[in-house]
């Protein structure tokens, strides 16, 4: 068995047939039919049912594309790391990271790493959590910033920070320049929230639930950017993290009595993965610094 009869596989079953699979990987329909019926008798099974209008995978076949996923996926944890630098000198860092930790929490630490290692190259996409374990679990990033707990059993998580939400308004709002005010009093609010794919806003929508709190939803953003420049211009108020207005001075944070919602930042990774030098260190960085948050926080 090669190689390259495992991706064929893969593709056939990802394109539900011979054709499209065979026009994806560039080979003849004919070639690809017999690698699948090599491994095939190499199996000692049929994995594709070939009988009706549509191929489909046979029992047999579900369960072994499960196995051949992640085989490919070892494998190209290998080849990573046949080519990590342990001295750090070079290396690639893939990085996901939720909207409200991008506004606040990821710059102080990307500045820290580069300054650091410069000769890593980093990629940081913003993204839902739900698309963050997914990615994760599929080897597409080394980590991610998100919340705790996690929705996938394959990864584990180690805490950064807890934070509190907080109502967020501009100059405009009448409530600007007040520390603090009920919970209750949001139901007279009209806010600024992140679209339902977050995780933010499904928290915000559960807490208000189990509260008895029913404020005005006037605006639904897909960004952070977007729901603070709209706070920032308007008399509309927002529900975010207290320590991204205080990097706005346009903006101010109005502490909620009894407190809206606390949650846990959390640095992700994939369980039993391959870890290279620049996730070491990556890991080792962010929990520097969150043991320094907590010294300066006492």
């Amino acid at each position: 068995m090669l190689l390259r009869h495992i991706h064929y596989f893969l593709a056939v079953a990802d394109h539900g047939g011979f054709t499209r699979a065979a026009a994806a990987l560039h080979v003849s329909q004919p070639a690809l039919s017999q690698q699948i019926r090599q491994l095939e008798e190499t199996l000692g099974t049929p994995l594709f049912d070939r009988s009706g209008r549509s191929t489909r995978l046979t029992d047999a076949g579900e369960v072994y594309q499960r196995y051949a996923r992640r085989a490919l996926l070892d494998l190209d944890a290998g080849k990573r790391a046949l080519h990590d630098v342990q001295d750090l000198s070079r290396g690639t860092l893939r990085l996901g990271v939720t909207p409200t930790f991008t506004a606040y929490l990821v710059g102080p630490l990307m500045e820290a790493f580069h300054g650091r290692y410069p000769g890593i190259a980093l990629t940081v996409r913003e993204m839902p959590q739900e698309q963050m374990e997914e990615l994760l679990n599929d080897d597409q990033l080394d980590a991610g910033i998100a919340f705790d707990p996690v929705r996938s059993p394959d990864i584990a998580t180690q805490p950064l920070l807890t934070e509190t939400l907080a109502l967020v308004v501009g100059k405009k709002h009448p409530c600007a320049g007040k520390r603090t005010m009920g919970l209750h009093a949001l139901n007279d609010e009209s806010l600024v929230l992140l679209s339902g794919e977050f995780a933010t806003r499904e928290q915000i929508d559960r807490y208000c639930r189990q509260h008895g709190v029913r404020p005005h939803v006037a605006i639904e953003a897909n960004s952070i950017s977007a729901v603070v420049e709209i706070v920032r211009r308007t008399a509309l108020s927002t529900l975010l993290p207290a320590a991204i207005a205080e990097q706005n001075a346009e903006l101010s944070a109005i502490s909620l009595s009894p407190s809206l919602l606390e949650r846990t930042a959390a640095l992700l990774h994939r369980k039993d993965a391959y870890q290279s030098a620049a996730l070491r260190a990556f890991i080792e960085l962010a929990l520097e610094d969150r043991q320094r948050g907590k010294r300066r926080r006492k």
